[in-house]
């Protein structure tokens, strides 16, 4: 396997892990597993949430795939528990660090882009309940909120 090859393989993965968490978001955070969930949507606002949970049950997967990978020598197993690994990474920037300002940087932002993920998330945390809920995912977020961002941006330039 080419270095290349690696690279896309890392690369797809960390585009595929964007729909398997808008999946798990939709039908097991809000579905049986609500219970480690809810804090998320209702507080307590404490350092540690039963929603933080999820960080060590989504590293499982990319680890396996990590350790058996270099175990029988698959650089296709690696790369996959890499992808994973890079998305947690950026989950946990994007959620923690950008959205909920869990840490004291990158607190704003006057792109256009990371401006529509905040208020897409924010508008996620308006449903305090796990029906009604909408904008599951991280990264990938509708034109609607695109479009709010840079009416947003637009305002206070002026």
């Amino acid at each position: 396997m080419t270095h290349l090859q690696t690279l896309f393989i890392v690369a797809a993965t960390f585009c595929g892990m964007e729909w398997v968490a808008w999946a798990s978001h939709r039908y097991l955070m809000h579905g049986f597993l609500w219970v480690l969930h809810r804090d998320h949507h209702r507080g307590p606002r404490g350092r540690l949430q039963r929603n933080d949970a999820f960080f060590v049950l989504f590293a499982i997967p990319s680890w396996l795939c990590i350790m058996l990978g270099m175990m029988h020598a698959s650089r296709t197993s690696v790369s996959i528990g890499a992808g994973v690994a890079l998305y947690g990474f950026a989950y946990f920037l994007v959620h923690e660090v950008f959205i909920h300002r869990r840490l004291k940087f990158w607190r704003d932002t006057k792109s256009v882009y990371w401006l529509a993920v905040r208020k897409a998330h924010m508008q996620h945390h308006r449903h305090v309940d796990r029906e009604d809920g909408e904008c599951f995912g991280m990264l990938w977020v509708s034109r609607r909120f695109v479009t709010e961002a840079r009416q947003t941006l637009g305002r206070s330039g002026q």
